[in-house]
């Protein structure tokens, strides 16, 4: 956990000199988290760990969970203790809690736009440095799926990649047998199965070129991607990639990514693909506004 880190960020490896200052060294509070409008709450496992971390004899004690939809004013928790400690933690709760209820909260309001549809919401890699697991945390506790978690865990070949294939003469459809194969020659079967194959396309015309490639293989072939990533592609241009793929290799999932956010994610999802990414929740989303309150001391 880096909350040592982040209080360390604050306090300069010194100490909050304002609280020393002014409140005595016993002097005790109870302070309350609450928030000023409406949201998802996210982290409060992290923020708990931080209080902990800036002093072990901090209470700390939740009235909601994780994933709960908060209105305006709702009492979320509660700190106890000496109030220099819980002052000199208050700026990187309420920044953690923050953070991690605006990505929660954004994501609800994208899975609400496609209630009803047959269409998941997924994340993506652009996450701030080191706060990933975080990030995709809120992810779920606002409704939405983790896509990978990094490089490490499925294949996806870009367009970079794409690039660095053309030069080397490789087309698509043995890019993805090449992976398959690496995958099946490197791993033990059961990650080998696990680990997804996701290539990423531009065009319909490349999608529909693709598919005609693959449609003589059936599944139990083991040699077709799982799913294709239809890279900033209109409405029109992904309801034919999905007719395409109905009519070609039905077992092939399709995930639409690029300009996803709330006021667009309905017509997307409308054309029948079966998942949509997007990095809006993690790089767009404002912070869930919460107060730190003074009860008594």
């Amino acid at each position: 956990m880096r909350a040592r880190d982040w209080l360390a960020e604050d306090l300069g490896h010194e100490c909050d000199w304002t609280s020393v200052a002014v409140v005595h060294k016993s002097a005790c509070a109870e302070l309350q988290i609450v928030s000023r409008t409406q949201g998802v709450i996210a982290g409060l496992p992290v923020a708990e760990v931080v209080a902990q971390v800036a002093d072990p004899q901090l209470q700390w004690q939740a009235f909601v969970a994780d994933g709960t939809v908060v209105d305006r004013g709702t009492h979320v928790a509660t700190l106890k203790g000496l109030t220099r400690s819980i002052l000199s933690a208050e700026r990187v709760l309420l920044n953690t809690l923050g953070r991690l209820s605006g990505v929660a909260t954004a994501t609800r309001q994208l899975v609400d736009n496609v209630a009803g549809m047959p269409c998941r919401v997924y994340d993506t890699r652009k996450t701030v440095p080191g706060w990933r697991l975080l990030d995709k945390y809120a992810t779920r506790m606002g409704g939405g799926w983790n896509h990978r978690m990094g490089l490490y865990d499925a294949i996806l070949i870009k367009d970079n990649h794409r690039a660095a294939m053309a030069a080397a003469g490789i087309d698509y459809t043995e890019a993805v047998q090449r992976a398959r194969t690496f995958l099946m020659q490197t791993f033990p079967p059961t990650r080998a199965t696990e680990m997804i194959v996701e290539i990423e396309l531009d065009t319909v015309l490349q999608t529909k070129e693709l598919l005609q490639s693959l449609s003589n293989l059936k599944l139990s072939d083991c040699m077709l991607p799982d799913v294709l990533l239809l890279d900033n592609m209109s409405p029109a241009q992904l309801s034919e990639c999905v007719a395409l793929r109905n009519a070609l290799q039905p077992a092939i999932l399709l995930e639409a990514s690029g300009g996803i956010r709330p006021e667009t994610v309905a017509a997307t999802a409308s054309t029948g693909v079966d998942r949509v990414s997007t990095g809006w929740p993690t790089h767009n989303a404002p912070w869930l506004d919460l107060g730190l309150d003074w009860v008594h001391g």
